[in-house]
């Protein structure tokens, strides 16, 4: 019989929370796309049942089109929810959920970086 260590159970049950909290990532998401756009930048809200979980793609207007972030929610230890960068899984932590407006500007800034890398 295999025992599983402590932060391989704590993974578990935060991939088990993030998969029963599609609900509470919408909510979250919706709220970014807001302040996302009160930034000036564009949003595709991908919530449909084809994706795994909702997901938030946030890019550019105009000449850089190209560049651009995707966005989802996952539970984080201490029973709350954080923003994520869906290409660099946990490591992509961008924000808590809660604080949108910090999480649009860690968006944002992240988006400035991504389209003139000499700012970062």
């Amino acid at each position: 019989m295999r025992v599983l260590s402590g932060w391989r159970v704590e993974r578990y049950a935060l991939r088990w929370r993030t998969y029963l909290g599609r609900r509470v990532a919408v909510r979250y998401l919706e709220v970014l796309a807001l302040a996302v756009k009160a930034r000036g930048w564009r949003c595709v809200k991908l919530y449909g049942r084809e994706f795994p979980r909702p997901l938030l793609w946030v890019y550019a207007s105009g000449v850089a089109e190209d560049v651009g972030v995707v966005v989802c929610v996952r539970a984080v230890p201490g029973g709350v929810w954080a923003y994520h960068d869906v290409q660099r899984g946990r490591a992509g932590y961008l924000f808590p959920c809660g604080d949108a407006k910090a999480a649009a500007e860690q968006v944002d800034l992240l988006l400035k970086h991504r389209m003139f890398p000499s700012t970062w």
